[in-house]
């Protein structure tokens, strides 16, 4: 093992959130080998509204633990610049996301492995999913019981408005699954959440810190990766920037990237690695030609349709200011329970928008509130309501996300290309009329106030897509940019190990070929998982050949 103070690590993993927190966490384990991971953005220990659930407001516009990148505008935004959150701290966008874990479907993985990427089907990541999760419902078929991850379901009673919408939903042909993460996504389920005892569970807090006082692990914060260091076709070390100064560490076995899907991409190209022209053009020498990196850009593309609530202490609306709100803090502060120890999204509906559908296509996620921007931070708003999050599982829009100049602290450009296809088109227009119809339906219609996005008033398929256009948002889940895959747009194979370029491994939600069916964070989660038992496996190989 190379001492730390030399600046030579068997590994270094560059990013600490979902993936990369995970990846250092596991490679250290055993203590056989040394482990630098590189974060540009903070500690975060001692940041306060990350540990709780409800500080989500104080995390998704703040700059000092959010990169606050945004897309260029095209047709698909209206011209508009949609904001594109992500975290910058240990435990990454885990560390400031909404803590909803949900896995996706098998069909999604399925998919992955019918493209070329063996190892990846349903049934070899299930196991890998339940092994990183402690959870103490659902059947063990699905579920894992001792992992580091603590995975919870949110508790059905919390809100009365949820009982009104279960009910609602069975009438218009959704039951209740008690287990979005079992046997079948569909139907209207509590949302299984990454919380435990009123506390936020990071892959930062989950796996990081149980492994901070290993010798064999450093961990480097304010560390902004600036290149790849390329011998040849071989990576073997990365060169940053932290306090002030450059620096340069090596890696003797492997250097693994989990920057996410904006700043792994960029990371590469800023290497030289990449699509040739697009590098000369902005005077980076190529190195290796790759034209996938960068492409391939998905997200799931969410309208907020938004309904008044007439009653009294059905929605959250009622406890998040004034008095109560103080009530509610000290209720944390107590017992960890209450409004500030929940998820935003309590509850979500997975259906099929169309006959001859084997699984659910979309989804409709409900925060039993309605929120406003003041001063560039979201609230709560006086007035009483729910917001409807509703996009297409799959979006098959793609766009791209690339560099602008050879200054590594400047933002990539990311084109989303929204709505570009018409299977996406389609598929939101049945989705809002999905929730138009859950709203309309007894008893949730009884304490239903009027439609206040998009408004009743606009009905035509042209009027909702011209609305959608002009105010939807991402659900933060950017996928795709450096693709897993053996075509000739795959940036890794089915080992995440970058093609044509040794030592070298890419390992976050980049590598994604597609959308998964839901939010990102447990299969971020669960990549790390995979990529540190392959990278463990080929230092254990060549061990034994360098042995024999």
């Amino acid at each position: 093992m190379s001492s730390p103070d030399q600046g030579v690590f068997d590994f270094i993993v560059v990013g600490a959130g979902s993936s990369g927190a995970t990846i250092a966490a596991r490679l250290s384990e055993d203590g056989r080998h040394s482990v630098l991971l590189l974060e540009a953005g903070t500690e975060g220990s001692d940041y306060l509204w990350s540990k709780i659930p409800a500080g989500v407001s104080k995390l998704i516009d703040n700059p000092a633990v959010n990169w606050c990148f945004s897309a260029e505008p095209d047709a698909g935004s209206g011209g508009r610049r949609i904001e594109v959150p992500r975290g910058k701290m240990l435990g990454g966008t885990s560390s400031i996301n909404g803590m909803v874990f949900m896995r996706g479907q098998p069909q999604d993985y399925d998919h992955w492995a019918q493209l070329g990427n063996r190892g990846w089907s349903w049934d070899d990541v299930l196991p890998v999913f339940r092994r990183m999760e402690s959870f103490d419902g659902g059947d063990d078929a699905y579920h894992g019981r001792s992992g580091p991850l603590r995975v919870t379901t949110t508790a059905r009673h919390q809100v009365p408005l949820l009982e009104k919408m279960i009910d609602a939903a069975g009438t218009i042909g959704l039951p209740f699954n008690p287990d979005l993460n079992g046997a079948t996504q569909e139907g209207i389920g509590m949302s299984q959440v990454t919380i435990a005892k009123g506390r936020r569970q990071s892959s930062a807090y989950c796996y990081l810190d149980p492994a901070r006082g290993r010798p064999n692990l450093t961990i480097a914060a304010g560390a902004l990766a600036q290149t790849l260091v390329l011998e040849g076709k071989r990576c073997v070390g990365v060169r940053y920037r932290q306090g002030g100064q450059v620096r340069e560490a090596r890696a003797t076995r492997e250097v693994i990237v989990s920057s996410g899907s904006i700043n792994s991409p960029k990371l590469l190209e800023l290497s030289g690695i990449g699509q040739p022209a697009l590098l000369q053009g902005l005077g980076i020498t190529p190195v290796h030609a790759l034209p996938g990196v960068g492409e391939n850009l998905r997200d799931h593309y969410s309208p907020r349709v938004k309904f008044a609530i007439t009653g009294r202490n059905l929605t959250f609306n009622d406890n998040a200011r004034g008095w109560r709100l103080a009530r509610e803090a000290v209720k944390y502060a107590l017992w960890g329970e209450g409004f500030l120890a929940r998820t935003a999204v309590p509850i979500r509906l997975y259906f099929r928008t169309r006959e001859g559908l084997e699984a659910p296509d979309a989804t409709i996620s409900i925060l039993p509130f309605l929120y406003e921007m003041v001063n560039h931070e979201r609230r709560v708003a006086r007035r009483r309501g729910i917001t409807m999050n509703i996009n297409v599982l799959r979006s098959e829009s793609t766009g791209s996300i690339h560099i602008r100049s050879t200054d590594p602290a400047e933002a990539p450009a990311i084109r989303f290309n929204f709505l570009s296809t018409q299977h996406d088109r389609d598929g939101l227009l049945a989705a809002i009329r999905k929730g138009r119809a859950l709203m309309a339906a007894s008893p949730l219609k009884e304490v239903t106030g009027e439609e206040i996005a998009p408004g009743a008033q606009v009905q035509s398929d042209a009027e909702l897509l011209e609305w959608v256009r002009n105010t939807a948002e991402t659900t933060y889940h950017p996928v795709g940019t450096c693709k897993m895959g053996q075509d000739p747009m795959a940036v890794v194979d089915q080992e995440l190990r970058v093609h044509g370029i040794q030592g070298l491994r890419v390992a976050d939600a980049s590598i994604m070929p597609t959308l998964t069916s839901g939010n990102t964070n447990a299969p971020c989660i669960m990549i790390g998982e995979k990529c540190a038992a392959m990278v463990l496996q080929a230092a254990a190989a060549t061990g034994q050949r360098q042995a024999a």
